[in-house]
């Protein structure tokens, strides 16, 4: 049986996007399960002594540093109140038995917090910077509906300070041509979020510079990585009870640090990679489809927030009413 022309080429198309196809799984395979799992990704111990860590006292930013000790390195904890400092390195200290120092530096200061934490680390054999620190809604609402200074916020720490604190530490590992730098972002910058606009573009900004600063420092042997959490159970995500898809901030966190040098962008633990592939799948699908999904989930979460918070004011009222009812029956 000969083939014409246009049956060859059509068989040339078709073995060429298989092959295509059959490259992307293998590397995806290599990347979420076969590196993670044999320990192919950067031993963060031969890129120095000591780990930096903003936002550190408590959620994402403690378990880094928690982390980072068990694995030996000495920890540098950055965060605004220094009674908290103060208590998280005492834990380290005597859980891991490592070196901690403190830095009190509130990042909402801009570039005299960022002065401070690179005075504080100047000296010190810098093998990985964990840009954490960052803020969010008290709970999802409409863009209009965001007062200036939470608005204000945000973008100080989920953008100035990324950025800041970045630049600060950065020309020390070029200098020394390794280390590695991981900024946290967050999976609201690569799906819908609705009701969320400012956060998810804040952390969308952290995901196009991670991507960047990755192919300027690679020359230097430094490792960016840009890590895109799902939900974590933690103080700020108001996630009180730990599940599969929203796993202990010392889960989230072991799972992510098997990935550095493998990926340079990742969400770090595999259900926020399964939901953030569904979510894409469904835009490919429908976009308005999956608008809507995370529209929906969102405004549940903002309406279970909303009657939270009305069970809060009204308990203080009748409470406060109370107590004036007694004060007057007392000076009866």
């Amino acid at each position: 049986m000969t083939l014409t022309c246009l049956e060859k080429a059509s068989l040339v198309v078709l073995a060429a996007l298989g092959l295509r196809f059959l490259l992307r799984v293998s590397i995806l395979v290599w990347k979420k399960l076969i590196g993670p799992s044999f320990g192919f990704g950067i031993d963060l111990r031969t890129q120095g002594k000591w780990a930096v860590i903003t936002g550190s006292t408590s959620g994402i930013g403690k378990a880094y540093a928690e982390q980072l000790a068990e694995k030996g390195l000495s920890i540098v904890l950055v965060s605004r109140t220094q009674a908290k400092l103060e208590q998280v390195a005492a834990e380290i200290k005597q859980r891991y038995g490592v070196e901690v120092r403190i830095v009190e530096a509130d990042l909402t200061e801009g570039q005299v917090a960022y002065t401070r934490i690179a005075k504080a680390t100047e000296e010190l054999e810098i093998a990985v910077v964990v840009n954490n620190a960052g803020a969010s809604y008290d709970h999802p609402d409409l863009f209009n509906n965001i007062s200036e200074g939470c608005l204000t916020e945000i973008l100080q720490l989920n953008v100035a300070a990324v950025t800041g604190v970045a630049r600060a530490l950065l020309p020390q590992l070029f200098e020394r041509r390794k280390g590695v730098l991981i900024n946290i972002s967050s999976a609201l910058a690569v799906i819908p979020s609705p009701y969320l606009s400012v956060y998810a573009a804040s952390k969308a900004y952290v995901l196009k510079l991670s991507y960047d600063l990755a192919a300027e420092a690679e020359p230097y042997g430094v490792t960016v990585q840009c890590v895109t959490p799902g939900p974590v159970a933690t103080k700020m995500s108001k996630i009180k009870k730990p599940t599969w898809m929203a796993p202990k901030p010392e889960e989230f966190v072991k799972a992510s640090l098997k990935t550095i040098g493998l990926e340079l962008c990742t969400t770090g633990y595999q259900p926020h990679f399964l939901l953030t592939a569904f979510i894409h799948g469904l835009q490919c699908i429908c976009e308005k489809g999956a608008l809507w999904l995370t529209s929906k989930i969102i405004c549940n979460i903002r309406n279970r927030a909303l009657k939270k918070d009305k069970k809060r004011t009204t308990g203080s009222t009748k409470g406060a009413d109370s107590i004036r009812e007694h004060q007057l029956s007392l000076d009866k």
